[in-house]
């Protein structure tokens, strides 16, 4: 069977900081600021609920990530306003390299799935609207384990769902700490290190590859 690569969805196809260019006026200068801000709570908010398994999903942790953020940057929305910026997540724009590098890593012949902490339905319309849905065999989503990554839990069953054992898979993202859940799994792991400056996690275990692009992927994972 081909070798299997898992690719997450939010920050490694889709660029999340998209959203800026979106964000109210009155933020001025400080939007990415924002945006930046309004990820990391959005990620710590799925690391607290997968540790108390007091699951709510990606959609609900971004949601609240965003209230909690407008309280921190003393920014006031209507629900209309709120609404719109969650929609406006729902329909991010991909990474320049996504396409090129799943259409290289497809004609290669690996098997491709998306691998995301969003919901499957979701997931999906993402990445239909950015080009990308037929690049995937399926969608994989946490919310069928209800728990999120870096869990064990979420690896082994995307395994399952693959038909693979991890020593015949690669997680594939830009998130340290999804490439060392993938690591910690038994998954072979690359990480997509878009800036030259971005440190990775110093636990010990390196990524089985870094690559600065996507479009680097199919081509160093077969050599």
């Amino acid at each position: 069977m081909a070798t299997t690569l898992a690719f997450d969805v939010y920050g490694t196809l889709i660029d999340t900081h998209g959203i800026a260019a979106l964000l109210p006026p009155q933020l001025g200068p400080r939007a990415l600021e924002f945006s930046r801000a309004w990820r990391d709570k959005q990620l710590e908010y799925s690391f607290r609920r997968g540790l108390m398994r007091q699951y709510e999903s990606f959609a609900v942790c971004t949601g609240q990530a965003l209230d909690h953020t407008c309280s921190q940057f003393g920014l006031r929305l209507d629900p209309a306003g709120r609404e719109r910026l969650l929609a406006a997540y729902r329909s991010l724009p991909a990474f320049e390299d996504a396409r090129p590098g799943l259409a290289r890593a497809r004609e290669a012949g690996f098997r491709l799935f998306a691998f995301s902490n969003g919901r499957a339905e979701t997931v999906s319309s993402l990445l239909e609207q950015a080009g990308l849905r037929d690049f995937f065999l399926e969608v994989v989503s946490v919310d069928e384990v209800q728990s999120f990554k870096p869990d064990p839990a979420v690896y082994a069953h995307f395994l399952g769902r693959a038909g693979v054992p991890g020593s015949a898979a690669w997680m594939v993202s830009s998130n340290p700490f999804d490439v060392l859940g993938a690591l910690a799994a038994g998954l072979h792991a690359a990480w997509v290190r878009r800036s030259p400056e971005a440190p990775f996690d110093p636990w010990g275990p390196e990524p089985t590859l870094t690559v600065a692009s996507l479009e680097d992927l199919a081509v160093q994972i077969h050599a």
